[in-house]
């Protein structure tokens, strides 16, 4: 593994989904309106996230893809909820998986993010962005040079 050494990196890199600041705490209810939901993807340009029960269980992901889904259905946005639209696939990893599992995951299931579970529940989601800058090494600092 290719990584640059800085200050805040383990020697060989990060290893684990668990030492990457993830930048995606997006975590959606199933009675969240689908309309409010893509418009919450849109402005803070997301691609999807997690869906949770009451009881903060996960239960899906909805993506953008399932919000053009309803639309070019012909579904009206206002009138379906998160629950409705989401995907039912409930692929995720822990702070345990390694960061090249949980590539090969994404890479094999397509997906742009995977929602991180701590005890049973959604703590976050960890995207492709994410991984790309634990594998290479660099911390969020590349993104916010104020950190």
């Amino acid at each position: 593994m290719s990584t640059l050494s800085r200050p805040g990196v383990p020697v060989g890199g990060f290893k684990t989904v668990g030492q990457v600041h993830a930048t995606n705490d997006l975590v959606f209810g199933r009675t969240h309106n689908a309309m409010s939901v893509a418009v919450e993807l849109l402005t803070t340009h997301t691609p999807g996230a997690p869906v949770v029960d009451d009881a903060g269980q996960f239960i899906g992901f909805v993506s953008e893809f399932d919000i053009l889904r309803a639309l070019s259905a012909e579904k009206d946005l206002n009138q379906l909820t998160a629950g409705d639209v989401m995907g039912q696939d409930r692929v995720a990893v822990t702070d345990e998986t390694s960061i090249e599992d949980a590539l090969k995951l994404m890479d094999e299931k397509r997906l742009l993010n995977l929602p991180v579970q701590r005890n049973g529940k959604v703590a976050h989601s960890i995207t492709r962005h994410d991984i790309l800058r634990a594998w290479i090494g660099l911390g969020i600092d590349i993104e916010n040079p104020a950190m």
